[in-house]
């Protein structure tokens, strides 16, 4: 068991707190007993579990390598206020863009983290082929983008990089592409009907940025009432993706 704080193993997670070193050392801490059962469930790697109270630990999980702490090591690793005694290590993923897309969702720089883990959850609750994090995106393994994700990341291909490229791409494999926007060229959501397609969504309180929205086929909005403020990021693009994904 690990007891000292300044144990340098200790040290080196806890910089996993930081972007720079979970870029580094290509490694990320997901916390809490559902996120862990996700990881496991998929074909993300394990590096470490890390338990409080080793008798807690599943039968199913005790292949894996683990180190047990103190409960004063584990809350110094912790990001949350109620600890659940359980954290892993795990390995980033560098998914791929492949050829069989049909749905597909950028993110322009969206900076809050409960907003990207909101849309990469309703993207996989609406079977999207892949989600791409564009420049300006908060860390898709920031921590609190991993719970609010609730595990949707560890099941759904997402993506990182410069969206210009990826939309390049996506034009290769002629999927028109679907910009929210308020502009005078705007169509309303329930006046689009396409099975393919990618939708951008785009910063909080900018928008897509006006360079990415030149690159799109059409730009859409939601209809709301005019005493209404702009939705949320995340319930927007929750309400488009089901629209364009229950097209009968």
């Amino acid at each position: 068991m690990i007891e000292s704080k300044q144990n340098k193993t200790i040290k080196e997670w806890k910089k996993l707190h930081k972007k720079k070193y979970r870029d580094e050392q290509g490694k990320f801490l997901v916390e809490g007993w559902h996120l862990i059962e996700e990881v496991t469930k998929s074909d993300w790697q394990v590096d470490k579990l890390i338990i409080h109270e080793y008798e807690k630990l599943p039968e199913k999980w005790k292949h894996y390598d683990y180190v047990e702490v103190s409960a004063e090591v584990f809350n110094e690793l912790s990001s949350t206020e109620t600890p659940q005694g359980i954290m892993a290590v795990v390995n980033q993923k560098h998914e791929q863009f492949g050829q069989s897309l049909n749905k597909v969702l950028l993110i322009d720089a969206v900076q809050d983290p409960g907003n990207v883990g909101t849309i990469i959850r309703s993207a996989l609750a609406f079977n999207l082929d892949a989600v791409v994090l564009g420049k300006g995106t908060v860390d898709l393994y920031h921590e609190k983008v991993i719970r609010a994700t609730q595990g949707a990341l560890f099941h759904l291909p997402v993506l990182r990089g410069d969206l210009d490229n990826w939309m390049g791409k996506l034009n290769e494999l002629d999927i028109p592409i679907l910009g929210t926007a308020l502009d005078e060229k705007a169509r309303p959501l329930n006046e689009i009907a396409t099975k393919r397609f990618a939708v951008l969504v785009g910063n909080e309180g900018k928008g897509v940025s006006s360079d990415l929205l030149k690159q799109v086929d059409d730009t859409i909005y939601i209809t709301i009432h005019k005493d209404s403020e702009s939705l949320n990021v995340g319930v927007a693009t929750s309400i488009v993706l089901y629209h364009l994904t229950h097209l009968t």
